[in-house]
């Protein structure tokens, strides 16, 4: 049996290609828009530029983990409020902290966020009123050898004019490195050392891991380690002060021996004042005769009469 063949019609076949091009176009033209989307996370909002962006780790700082907090800036001239959208990576669990401030370094103040969940990635969407927000979160950080690290991938969900890293070195940590490379190195009023480098201009839809490692036996935190830290030596006396303390003594004994010596004095002077005036009233002699008597007499001397 000889198989059918269906051929369409001409104007049939027209509009089976007119459909067949109509499809290419639309996807060349969407093709960008889901390049520019994260993978497996659907398509991020378009995000304004901003001037700048803050990268900052803490590894073991006050948990197991490694802290990171993001502080950005949007461009002087982005229109407020805007409508932000980032990524972190979902073995973080979420934010803990989302905030927005006036003025760089000003007083944080909650920021709303929405949240969705997609394979490797948390998405988070919000709006800012200013032109400064700032993102926390915590991510897994394995201590259970010496021997440790941690990789943060900022996901380019941005693009920046000024991108800086910040490293905060453990408490009790060595053999520490960073990647990429920060040259500078300062210490904090917390008693710990920071690292940190000016990576310039970086371009949106880049990635960027930050890989952190080094070597830490004890397993407590930094607050733990600088709370529990031993109370610091008293000062021994500085050279002359030994001589400077007997001075002091030398001085105070004085003090003491003419305060008594006062005392005695005003005591001596007021019992001369009061026998002065016994004698003036006739009590110190006889009150027969008027002749002056001794303390212990009992009769006069000289006319011999009872003496009271």
């Amino acid at each position: 049996m000889q198989a059918s063949m269906y051929r369409p019609s001409a104007g049939g076949a027209r509009a089976v290609l007119a459909s067949r091009l109509l499809m290419a176009v639309l996807a060349l033209m969407l093709l960008p828009a889901f390049a520019a989307g994260p993978s497996g996370s659907g398509a991020l909002l378009r995000n304004p530029q901003l001037a700048s962006m803050q990268i900052e780790i803490w590894p073991e700082f006050d948990r197991p983990a490694a802290l990171v907090i993001l502080r950005g800036a949007l461009a002087a001239d982005a229109r407020l409020p805007a409508d932000v959208t980032l990524r972190i990576a979902a073995s973080t669990g979420g934010p803990s902290a989302m905030a927005y401030a006036a003025a760089a370094g000003g007083n944080l103040l909650n920021l709303q966020y929405e949240r969705k969940d997609a394979n490797d990635f948390i998405t988070l969407r919000f709006k800012v009123p200013e032109r400064f927000f700032h993102v926390e979160f915590y991510d897994l950080l394995p201590t259970g050898k010496p021997e440790r690290s941690y990789t943060y991938v900022w996901p380019g969900d941005f693009g920046v004019d000024h991108l800086s890293v910040v490293v905060q070195e453990p408490a009790a940590a060595n053999n520490f490195s960073v990647q990429p490379n920060l040259d500078a190195t300062a210490s904090g009023q917390d008693g710990l050392r920071y690292r940190s480098g000016e990576l310039g201009v970086h371009k949106a839809g880049k990635p960027l891991p930050i890989k952190v490692s080094y070597t830490k036996s004890d397993a407590r935190t930094s607050t733990d380690i600088l709370g529990q830290k031993a109370p610091e030596p008293t000062p021994a006396p500085a050279a002359g002060s030994s001589d400077q303390v007997t001075k002091g003594v030398l001085v105070f004994i004085l003090a003491v021996s003419l305060l008594i010596g006062t005392g005695a004095a005003l005591l001596w002077w007021r019992g001369r004042a009061k026998t002065s005036a016994d004698q003036a009233s006739g009590a110190g002699s006889c009150v027969k005769c008027g002749t002056p008597r001794a303390a212990d007499d009992r009769f006069c001397s000289n006319c011999g009469a009872r003496l009271k």
